[in-house]
């Protein structure tokens, strides 16, 4: 079944919402990407979207661009820590926008959006002694 994305068809109240009009493609939604940490090659998937635009998914992750004061480096990620969207998805690897992943140099956060982006950009997070 697709997913629409459109107004929901309930009032707060409970009361049905009659549409004015039918659905739109252009309403339409699609299953997330959960990227995964993989150790083997990454993959990716090419989706034409709304106007004829492109977004890269990436399915599987091998590898992080990690930010440490302006300087990039790519690094091979290990493992998915945390991850505040859900915290099932530390246990099964996915990787979304701030999730904190372990990597090579240490613990970074990923600010790109893997699943809409294609690529895992992140910044490495200031271990605190104490």
């Amino acid at each position: 079944m697709a997913i629409w994305q459109g107004r929901s068809l309930k009032k707060p109240s409970g009361g049905r919402i009659v549409l004015a009009r039918k659905k739109r493609k252009r309403e339409l939604g699609r299953e997330p990407a959960n990227t995964r940490v993989t150790d083997k090659v990454e993959k990716r998937k090419i989706i034409r979207t709304y106007g004829g635009n492109r977004k890269v998914r990436l399915i599987e992750a091998a590898y992080a661009n990690v930010f440490e004061g302006g300087k990039g480096k790519k690094v091979k990620i290990l493992d998915v820590i945390e991850n505040p969207a859900n915290r099932q998805y530390a246990r099964r690897d996915i990787i979304t926008k701030g999730a904190i992943i372990q990597t090579e140099i240490g613990k970074a956060v990923v600010v790109s959006r893997p699943g809409q982006d294609g690529v895992v950009n992140a910044v490495l997070i200031k271990e605190e002694n104490a």
